[in-house]
């Protein structure tokens, strides 16, 4: 894949050895971006570890790590593919998204909604292997990922929609273990709501000066000036709300795990510098350790 096909951000590797004609739907389903399909992994263990998986046996439980994997990816790929058939015309206003492959032509919208169906299909048959109640709450869940691509044609906030779906893992974690949604699963669904703002609002700042030349609303620039000290609060509130839900769960001192991404965070709230496009890109990727350091506090919480 030559350097005019790959988007600024994409890493090079075995996409770039796969066959030509393949290349463009690997790029199309974001293969060549992993960092995002970590982002809403994370979100699952976070649920079900949260939710006491002691209390079911350790084979059933590495089913449902082996199954939120492959869920992941599947419906991480299937909701690229859809954000790029809606916003087709969007990104071909945006430098850094022009080249995608339903924006620049190389991917036809047939060819993007065959490749949606059969992503969905394959995530189906990964949802119904899951306990009845987490099966529901996944489902529930399409509504807010339907909604998504749209969201930054109607509001400033558009990375607070985005929190509330690639965070309902935490939802479909719980149900699977516990059956239910407990108050420790939704105080780490409110950290993971204000841990993707922080996030996403770092990874839009790439693209403020287009944004707004298309008309796409962001909280990049919502906040404007104000983005560092947004990030920095959106931050300290997933902190918090992690800290909130090891403590409810009955972490006891364990509860001080929850330090361990906060100060992940809080390195990138003070390296975060919004004209920086290169720098934001390293501090989104960064959050792939975020999520794993929260996953260690619910472990060992």
């Amino acid at each position: 894949m030559t350097a005019e096909e790959r988007t600024p951000d994409a890493s090079v590797g075995l996409i770039d050895r796969a066959p030509a004609p393949v290349r463009p739907y690997l790029r199309l389903m974001r293969a060549d971006r992993p960092a995002g399909a970590w982002l809403l992994y994370w979100p699952c263990l976070w649920g079900a570890l949260i939710a006491r998986p002691e209390t079911m046996g350790a084979e059933a439980f590495w089913r449902l790590v082996v199954l939120f994997g492959i869920g992941a990816f599947v419906m991480r790929s299937a909701g690229c593919v859809y954000n790029d058939v809606v916003d087709r015309d969007l990104d071909a206003q945006v430098a850094r998204t022009a080249s995608r492959p339903i924006a620049s032509g190389r991917v036809s919208v047939k060819a993007g909604w065959a490749l949606l169906v059969g992503l969905s299909l394959i995530g189906l048959l990964v949802l119904v292997q899951l306990p009845l109640p987490a099966i529901l709450a996944g489902v529930l869940s399409l509504g807010l990922v339907a909604a998504y691509p749209f969201m930054k044609r109607v509001t400033w906030w558009p990375q607070a929609w985005l929190g509330l779906t690639f965070n309902w893992g935490v939802v479909v974690g719980s149900a699977a273990v516990a059956g239910a949604v407990t108050l420790p699963a939704l105080l780490t669904y409110a950290a993971g709501l204000f841990w993707t703002l922080g996030y996403d609002t770092i990874y839009a700042c790439q693209d403020i000066e287009d944004d707004a030349l298309a008309g796409v609303k962001s909280s990049a620039r919502r906040l404007g000036t104000q983005a560092k000290g947004g990030v920095a609060g959106f931050y300290a509130a997933s902190t918090a709300f992690l800290a909130a839900a090891l403590f409810v769960a009955g972490a006891g001192p364990w509860t001080a795990l929850a330090l361990l991404p906060g100060a992940q965070l809080a390195w990138q709230a003070v390296r975060f510098a919004p004209p920086d496009g290169p720098l934001c890109l390293s501090l989104f990727k960064s959050n792939v350790w975020t999520g794993a350091l929260v996953t260690v506090a619910c472990l060992a919480g």
